[in-house]
């Protein structure tokens, strides 16, 4: 086996397990324990994980901001079985926000295709776009055009916020920091209207993919344990559930 194969193996079970051991790493390669730490510096060099006492964890890795249309068909499976675990959540009769995210707009998706007799507050403007052709019940909450051209910030959308109390929200993210207890996006505007419609709902999940867990934004929005809970489209390992656990927040994976 090459080393940058075995390189490229350590640092996708670091991803799924959210760590590595050194002597695990030895007998699975079936190479030395000085060897495998060289593989973990290169690795940290490279910026790709930091070592800690016996192994290493995965950095979280600051994405760069894009636009709406360049988003929206990542991970578009995963984003369906996300939006297929939440629209469980919602109650006949309920007020629910939905904010920009791609995730997010799937689960208006689902929502318009059921026809769901509830209403939808939302600042998302495919979402509204969704759900026009149904018989939802929509307010759209207007302000000013945010960087993606997918929806609405600002202090206007802020005060227009002010009034409402929602039964649920169901947020996107742009990254989660479990060890920091952070929720990120990447714009302060849309941090700030985010936070608001945290204060102002009874429930709160975070939709958020698997490849969100190993990345961080340019606004810190929320922490962890602020929320009801997680929902992504794959099984959280066990330092994942071990925080959420910690946290007191509920995962759906």
């Amino acid at each position: 086996m090459f080393v940058e194969e075995r390189q490229d193996l350590i640092l996708k079970q670091m991803l799924e397990k959210g760590s590595v051991r050194v002597k695990e790493l030895s007998e699975r390669f079936n190479v030395t324990e000085d060897l495998i730490r060289k593989d973990l510096s290169t690795l940290e060099k490279a910026g790709k994980c930091k070592k800690i006492y016996g192994g290493a964890i995965p950095t979280k890795q600051n994405v760069n901001r894009k636009k709406a249309s360049e988003r929206k068909t990542l991970n578009l499976e995963g984003k369906r079985v996300i939006a297929q675990k939440a629209i469980d959540l919602i109650k006949e009769g309920n007020v629910v926000f939905l904010d920009i995210s791609t995730t997010v707009v799937e689960l208006a998706r689902q929502i318009a295709q059921q026809n769901l007799n509830i209403t939808v507050v939302t600042n998302s403007l495919e979402a509204v776009n969704l759900l026009i052709s149904s018989d939802v019940n929509v307010i759209f909450i207007g302000g000013e055009l945010d960087y993606g051209k997918d929806g609405f910030v600002g202090s206007l959308a802020d005060q227009m916020l002010e009034n409402f109390h929602f039964d649920a929200a169901f947020l996107g993210v742009v990254g989660l920091d479990l060890e920091e207890n952070a929720v990120y996006t990447y714009m302060a505007k849309d941090g700030v209207t985010k936070k608001m419609v945290i204060d102002r709902s009874k429930i709160i999940y975070l939709l958020a993919d698997h490849e969100k867990f190993n990345q961080i934004g340019n606004y810190k929005y929320s922490t962890i344990d602020s929320v009801t809970g997680l929902i992504t489209d794959q099984k959280l390992n066990s330092v994942q559930r071990k925080y959420c656990r910690k946290y007191g927040v509920e995962y759906l994976d």
